[in-house]
C-alpha cells in the first residue's frame, strides 16, 4: 500500500488535480482511498458527483462513538473510497484535530488493515500548512511521498519551498520523502523551466506540467472529473500521463529547501520579476 499526502498553495488546484489522477489511476484498477483533510469537505466532490458527503466529526458528532466504517467512506468513481475529515464548528476548536480524529478513527475501524488490498491511499492536505494537525500525515509517517501543487507563480513557489522545511523536519521521523513536484500551469511566463531548475535546486525533479484548459473547469461544474466527463479530452489524457507517472515513480528525495534570498534569485534569473 502506497500512502501519498497531497500539498500545495491554496487555490493552486490541488484538490482538483488529486481527484483527477487518482481517477486515471482507478481507470487502471488500483483500489483507493482518498481522505480529505480540508474543513471545506471539497476534496472527493467530483468523485462522488458533487455528494455533499458527511463528514467524520460530523458524523461523531450525530453518532457518538458507535460509528462504522461504512459511516464514513463512501464509495466514488471507478470504487474509489472516499473520507473527509471535515472541521470543527465555526469559531470553535482547531480544525487540524479534525485530521488527527479522522485517521485514527479510519485505522481503529480497520481502513488500513490488510484485508482491504488498497493499493493506494492518498491525502488530500490544506493549503500550505504544516503545523499541528495538518503536519500529520507527515509527522507521524501516515503518508511516505509528499508531492507538491506548484505553478511558475512566486507565492505558489514559496510555499512549496515551505512544505518542503516541513517535510526536512519529519524526514527522518516520519520516514517521509519528497516524491517530486507536479506544476499545475498558470501559463506563467518561463514555466516550465522555472519549475523544473527549482526541483533541481531541491535536489528533486518535476514529475510532471499539467497544461492549463478550460475543459477541467466545465468538467467541475457538472461535479466531474475529466477522465469521466470527457474520457477523450486531451486534458483526460494529461492526467492519465501523470497518474501513470505517480505509479511508477521511485524519486523520492529528503528535499533541500532554499533560503528566501536564493529563491527570489532563481526567479529573478529566469526573468520573472516584480
Amino acid at each position: 500500500m502506497r500512502k501519498i499526502a497531497m500539498y500545495g498553495k491554496g487555490g493552486i488546484g490541488k484538490s482538483t488535480t488529486c481527484q483527477n489522477l487518482v481517477a486515471g489511476l482507478a481507470e487502471k484498477g488500483n483500489k483507493i482511498m482518498v481522505v480529505g483533510c480540508d474543513p471545506k469537505a471539497d476534496s472527493t466532490r467530483l468523485l462522488l458527483g458533487g455528494l455533499n458527503q458527511h463528514t467524520v466529526l460530523d458524523t461523531l458528532r450525530k453518532e457518538g462513538e458507535d460509528v462504522e466504517l461504512n459511516d464514513v467512506r463512501k464509495i466514488g468513481y471507478k470504487g474509489i473510497y472516499c473520507t473527509e475529515s471535515g472541521g470543527p464548528e465555526p469559531g470553535v476548536g482547531c480544525a487540524g484535530r479534525g485530521i488527527i480524529t479522522s485517521i485514527n478513527l479510519l485505522e481503529q475501524l480497520g481502513a488500513y488493515s490488510e484485508d482491504e488490498n488498497m493499493d493506494f491511499v492518498f491525502y488530500d492536505v490544506l493549503g500550505d500548512v504544516v503545523c499541528g494537525g495538518f503536519a500529520m500525515p507527515m509527522r507521524e509517517g501516515k503518508a511516505r511521498e509528499i508531492y507538491i501543487v506548484v505553478s511558475g507563480e512566486m507565492m505558489a513557489m514559496y510555499a512549496a519551498n515551505n512544505i518542503c522545511k516541513g517535510i526536512l523536519k519529519f524526514a527522518e521521523t516520519g520516514g517521509i520523502r519528497l516524491a517530486g513536484l507536479i506544476c499545475n500551469s498558470r501559463k506563467v511566463d518561463n514555466e516550465r523551466e522555472m519549475i523544473e531548475k527549482f526541483a533541481e535546486r531541491l535536489g528533486s525533479h518535476m514529475i510532471y506540467f499539467v497544461p492549463r484548459d478550460n475543459m477541467v473547469q466545465k468538467a467541475e461544474i457538472n461535479r466531474k472529473t475529466v477522465i469521466e466527463f470527457e474520457p477523450d479530452h486531451p486534458q483526460a489524457h494529461e492526467y492519465r500521463a501523470l497518474a501513470k507517472k505517480i505509479e511508477e515513480n521511485d524519486n523520492f528525495v529528503i528535499p533541500k529547501p532554499l533560503e528566501m534570498d536564493e529563491l527570489e534569485k532563481l526567479l529573478i534569473n529566469l526573468g520573472i520579476q516584480g
